[in-house]
C-alpha cells in the first residue's frame, strides 16, 4: 500500500483526546492532525518524536493532515489503525497469505455476531466460510516482542467470543495480529495491560479459532505486509 502522496515530516507536539495531535513542521508551522488510533500508543506519543503526515485528500475535510508514521528509536512504526485492512485486503488480492484462500469471494465489513463486523468474509464453493479478524500491532516494550493490546479492550474480547461462536457453528475462524513495524521477530500478549483479553484469546484457540502474526515493512513511500511472525505464548 503506498500512499497517495508524499508524506510530510515533522515533530510530535503532544498528543490528546486520543484522536488529535499537535505537530510542529519543518517550516516552524503548528498543525493538528488526526490520529487514527483508538488506543494508549504506548511509547509512540512522547513529545519531541519524529513524525510523518498524510494530507488529506479531500479538501473539504475538517483536519488537513493525518498522522500515518511515527520513528520508534529507529524504526517506523505505522500508527493508522485505519490502514491495517487496506493493508491485508491488498495482501489477500496478491495472495500473500498462504494459510488463507482469497481465490473466492472476498467480502468487508460484514454483520455477525451480536453487534458487530467481520473486518473480511472469504467464500469459496466446497470450503468452509473463513471469518477474519485484523488488529493493528504497534506496541514493542522489549527487544524483538510485538504485544497487543496497548490498552484494556473489551470490544476486542469481544470479537475473540464472536469468532469462536463462528467456529462452533462450522465455519472458519482466523485472528490475524499485523504488527505495523519492521522490528519484531515474535508477537505476545499483553496480558499485564489486559488479562481479560489474555483469557479471551486462550479460550477462542482451545476453541479453534486460528491465530496468524505478519509484520509490515514500512516506509515514508508506504506500508506493505513482510514476513509471518510466531505467535509467542
Amino acid at each position: 500500500m503506498r500512499f497517495p502522496a508524499p508524506l510530510i515530516p515533522g515533530r510530535l507536539l503532544k498528543r490528546y483526546k486520543r484522536f488529535l495531535a499537535d505537530v510542529e513542521l519543518e517550516d516552524g508551522g503548528v498543525v493538528v492532525a488526526h490520529c487514527a488510533n483508538p488506543g494508549s500508543m504506548l511509547g509512540l506519543a512522547a513529545p519531541g518524536s519524529v513524525v510523518w503526515l498524510s494530507p488529506a485528500q479531500n479538501p473539504a475535510r475538517k483536519l488537513r493532515f493525518s498522522w500515518e508514521l511515527v520513528d520508534s528509536e529507529g524504526a517506523l512504526v505505522g500508527i493508522n489503525t485505519g490502514r491495517a485492512n487496506s493493508l491485508v485486503g491488498e495482501a489477500l488480492d496478491q495472495g500473500r497469505i498462504p494459510a488463507l484462500d482469497a481465490s473466492g469471494r472476498v467480502r468487508r465489513e460484514v454483520p455477525y455476531g451480536a453487534r458487530s463486523r467481520v473486518d473480511f468474509l472469504l467464500q469459496k464453493d466446497g470450503v468452509k466460510d473463513c471469518y477474519l479478524e485484523v488488529k493493528s500491532v504497534t506496541l514493542k516494550r522489549s527487544d524483538g516482542l510485538a504485544e497487543f493490546p496497548d490498552s484494556v479492550t473489551a470490544r476486542g474480547a469481544r470479537h475473540l467470543e464472536e469468532l469462536a461462536a463462528m467456529v462452533a457453528g462450522g465455519h472458519r475462524a482466523v485472528l490475524l495480529f499485523l504488527v505495523q513495524r519492521g522490528d519484531c521477530r515474535e508477537v505476545g500478549v499483553a496480558r499485564d495491560i489486559d488479562p481479560h483479553y489474555g483469557e479471551a484469546l486462550d479460550r477462542a484457540r482451545a476453541q479453534g479459532v486460528e491465530v496468524l502474526c505478519y509484520s509490515c515493512e514500512v516506509s515514508p513511500e508506504g506500508v506493505a505486509l513482510d514476513a509471518p511472525l510466531p505467535l509467542a505464548l
